[in-house]
């Protein structure tokens, strides 16, 4: 046996990380060439190899290049094989299976190509050794790979991929192999020097390479590779790297790594390894959501591969998850965020385009690196001129020379925001003088700031020292992230200037309603207040919907529903909270009757009216559809008073009904008089801005529009909703 001393060595890696491993080689000292796909070039001794194999974090293996030779027909390739000096390399004892793959080739079966080297090879090495070959030393694996008819011969060094890890747990599958999780690694804005988070850390496997790359442990420490055992290699040699590895090796990490999950069975295997690997005193697992995520610590990197399920079924969860990040990563406003995914929309669920972006794969599976740049740390011997500020709090710091400003990946403030929010402080500021005698007339709820100023497009109200806040849907050149911290920063602004109390502001956005949409739970804290209005006591749900359970714009209709109660049998449909029901029992209504399908408004409706100490034995509270009620009610004198705030359309699970105010509105006007008196009086409501009363189906009744009257000063849009008063 006499390998050559300079032996043309490959370093295979996965598609899209070739430039990370010759990156690796040129380290360690070697001059590279990207031959292809997947493949590195160098050059170097078994001795290089072996050193390659202990130190390379990115390569799947090192193999020795023997030869390259015509494979047109398995002719040419047996011969071929046959006059490569096999004996230079594999000594009479040793093993050599072989490994075949056939790629736009002439020669297509692989066991055939396979025999075919195989039986080459053992002609060659018989007539070197002039004697049998029992296979039973060490193994030399043979590959041989037709590309276009042309075979690239190599024998592998490494053995067991390099992706396979001491420290693994073999008996469970990865997600993700080592090797690119730590080309991940590589290829971010992280260093030793910089926190390190993982919000979907998994067994734990980028954390813990990355602990590897920031101790400078050879990933290799702790296997074995084939060439060990090869005769020619110097056993002495090996353990002087080995040695030598041990000795380059940090003892502690400036910052703790960390990684969160929702799988406890996960973590559990994440510590195990973490623990197999020596780092697992620096690497902190916890079990946590992804919605929990936050630091206290600046300038760190987010690396995270995010589980994927790409069913077709699965798509829209995956839309709906991504489209939640801008809103969670604003949090670390001085942070790099880099996540891998086969998600393919992931740049437009997010709303922000990556700062870049790289084609990779996981396995067989096609994903992209998204890479969204954060500021880069201040050196030692300056400081951030302009401090990255929150809505929370803004922090002005005196500005060194020259300035620096950083932007945040996500979010951020631009001047034009503070100045806005400047201009909501003022504006409010007057509004909240103009009404400051309002509470003294028992008015405690009502609209402080409606769209005033036209580049602030808020609804604002206030609930004693609460305040609801609505945003609404309209076009802007933000990003998602940068609009919620616009948002929370005039949300901050007017909780500043009206001196509320923190914890006491609600923000909602309010969608376009479409087709047979309706508006639904935006979130489930249920923070109920009691808040007053003319003497009477409400329940309002401040945080879990865009209403809150007392429309604000009914309150002078209210008022003089109450004052016409007065022995009158009172009938709500769409009664909702119950608010007209209250209003027309404290007013000395003989009885009221609410019509409403949703169940926990007329739950809501019998709470509001415990509130005020008014008795229910004589209010009677329906869950139906109104229409169909309306419909069961034979026509009759049952009623004096009515009141129909009806919503735009309406639809439920629980019929297959939905109900279309423009359409529907004549019906309805007509069966609800048609179970009142003759002298009964119908308030009809609504705020639909394209409804047209058709009065020349409802000829023979009096109507008269209201609306004027009904719709509160405070309200900067007078057209809220109409409001007709209808008698026979």
């Amino acid at each position: 046996m006499n390998e050559p001393s300079i032996l043309k060595l490959l370093a295979t890696t996965a598609f899209g990380i070739e430039a990370v491993t010759a990156r690796e080689l040129q380290q360690l000292g070697y001059q590279t060439e990207i031959i292809g796909s997947g493949r590195v070039r160098f050059q170097g001794t078994l001795t290089d190899a072996m050193r390659a194999n202990l130190w390379l974090r990115t390569a799947d293996r090192v193999l020795i290049e023997v030869a390259q030779i015509p494979a047109g027909d398995f002719d040419a390739l047996f011969e071929g094989v046959k006059q490569i000096p096999w004996e230079d390399y594999i000594d009479v004892t040793g093993a050599f299976p072989v490994k075949g793959r056939s790629y736009q080739s002439q020669l297509t079966s692989v066991p055939a190509i396979q025999r075919s080297t195989k039986r080459a090879v053992v002609e060659r090495l018989q007539a070197a050794y002039e004697a049998e070959l029992p296979e039973t030393g060490a193994t030399f694996t043979i590959e041989v790979a037709i590309a276009k008819d042309e075979a690239t011969l190599t024998i592998d060094t490494s053995g067991a991929g390099l992706s396979r890890r001491g420290y693994l747990d073999q008996e469970r599958f990865a997600p993700m192999k080592s090797t690119l999780a730590a080309a991940l690694v590589q290829l971010s804005h992280w260093n030793r020097e910089r926190p390190l988070l993982d919000p979907f850390c998994g067994s734990g496997i980028i954390l813990i390479e990355a602990a590897l790359i920031g101790k400078n442990i050879a990933p290799g420490l702790l296997r074995d590779f084939a060439l060990i055992d090869w005769p020619r290699i110097d056993q002495e040699a090996w353990l002087d790297m080995l040695e030598d590895a041990r000795a380059q090796q940090v003892d502690t990490l400036p910052e703790t790594i960390v990684g969160y999950d929702e799988d406890a069975s996960a973590l559990r295997l994440a510590r195990q390894q973490a623990m197999s690997a020596g780092v697992d005193q620096h690497i902190h697992f916890q079990k946590q959501s992804f919605a929990e995520l936050t630091s206290k610590r600046k300038f760190g990197c987010v690396i995270t591969s995010p589980p994927y399920d790409d069913h077709s079924r699965a798509r829209r969860a995956e839309w709906d998850k991504y489209r939640s990040f801008p809103d969670i990563l604003r949090r670390l406003p001085t942070w790099s965020f880099f996540i891998l995914t086969a998600f393919p929309e992931l740049e437009r669920a997010m709303g922000q385009e990556a700062n870049r972006r790289r084609k990779m794969y996981n396995g067989r599976v096609e994903c992209h690196y998204y890479q969204y740049h954060g500021p880069p740390p201040p050196k030692n011997d300056e400081r951030p001129a302009e401090e990255i500020t929150t809505p929370e709090e803004e922090v002005v710091v005196e500005a060194p020379k020259p300035k620096r400003t950083f932007t945040p990946a996500f979010g951020g403030l631009d001047d034009k925001a503070r100045e806005q929010a400047q201009l909501l402080k003022n504006r409010l500021v007057k509004r909240a003088r103009h009404f400051r005698r309002w509470p003294k007339r028992g008015i405690h709820c009502y609209r402080l700031y409606e769209r005033d100023i036209p580049e602030i497009p808020l609804v604002i109200d206030i609930y004693h020292d609460f305040l609801h806040i609505t945003d609404y849907d309209r076009p802007h050149d933000r990003t998602p992230a940068q609009y919620a911290d616009w948002l929370d920063n005039l949300a901050e602004a007017a909780r500043q200037s009206l001196e509320i109390p923190e914890g006491h502001v609600f923000v909602k956005h309010r969608t376009r309603q479409a087709g047979n949409t309706q508006h639904e739970k935006v979130a489930d804290e249920s923070r109920m207040v009691v808040v007053e209005e003319g003497g009477l006591k409400f329940e309002v749900n401040l945080s879990d919907y865009v209403d809150t359970g007392l429309f604000l714009d009914h309150r002078n209709l209210r008022a003089k529903f109450r004052e016409e109660a007065a022995g009158k049998r009172v009938l709500n449909l769409f009664c909702y909270t119950g608010a007209f029901s209250v209003y027309a029992a404290a007013g000395g209504a003989a009885s009221t009757t609410s019509v409403d399908l949703n169940a926990n408004y007329l739950d809501w409706a019998g709470r509001n009216f415990q509130l005020n100490g008014l008795s229910i034995a004589k209010q009677h509270f329906i869950r139906a559809d109104v229409m169909q009620y309306l419909r069961d009610q034979p026509p009759g004198d049952k009623f004096d008073l009515a009141i129909v705030d009806v919503p735009t359309f309406s639809n439920s699970k629980r019929t297959d009904d939905v109900f279309d105010v423009q359409y529907d509105h004549v019906e309805l006007i007509q069966r609800t008089l048609g179970l009142m008196s003759q002298e009964g009086v119908l308030y009809f409501s609504n705020n639909f801005r394209r409804f047209k009363l058709d009065e020349e189906a409802l000829s023979g009744l009096t109507i008269r529009e209201i609306s004027k009257h009904t719709v509160p000063e405070d309200f900067r849009n007078q057209r809220i909703h109409r409001c007709w008063r209808i008698t026979r």
